[in-house]
């Protein structure tokens, strides 16, 4: 968000009565989901449009999303970036089985493959597998070349299995 109405601004003396208290994250009610959703679709967005869109205060609505940032709600505001135009226009989907033997090195496995530069995210599973990695590489080789060093080159990883992204269609809604 940028502006003058952004969340950088120093909140009132006063909480309105309708804005919740920061605390451990809570399901959000619908002005708080209202919220979500526009910041969502753009977390650029300017504070004073995004309460005018939920209709609410300028200041109700700063207050909320600060609350909504100091409970946890909100993580973070990221660039979505397009890999291709940054020379990584092929994306996969990589499986990773770690060895029965070395599940109590699972952290250290995780933090290890994340600082990757090739390493969009990583998601830790239940079921046969324990990660999915997300990547983007500049080329098959390139890919290759991170399955057998960064991931089948090391003791603790037991399998590994590539799926090739043809398209990332990002979601554009929040759960009710």
């Amino acid at each position: 968000m940028t502006g003058r109405d952004s969340v950088s601004v120093p909140a009132p003396a006063a909480r309105p009565q309708n804005v919740r208290s920061p605390g451990p994250p809570t399901a959000p009610d619908p002005i708080d989901q209202a919220i979500l959703a526009e910041l969502a679709a753009d977390g650029r967005r300017p504070n004073n449009a995004i309460a005018e869109k939920v209709g609410i205060a300028p200041s109700t609505c700063l207050a909320r999303i600060r609350a909504l940032r100091e409970s946890g709600v909100i993580r973070g505001v990221h660039a979505d970036v397009d890999p291709a135009a940054v020379g990584r226009p092929l994306q996969a989907m990589i499986a990773v089985r770690v060895q029965a033997g070395s599940r109590d090195h699972l952290v250290d496995f995780a933090d290890r493959i994340r600082t990757r530069p090739e390493v969009r995210s990583v998601f830790f599973l239940a079921g046969a597998d324990d990660f999915l990695v997300h990547v983007a590489v500049a080329d098959a080789g390139a890919l290759r070349d991170f399955v057998v060093e960064q991931l089948s080159g090391h003791g603790e990883v037991a399998l590994t299995e590539t799926n090739l992204i043809f398209e990332h269609l990002r979601g554009a809604g929040l759960p009710d």
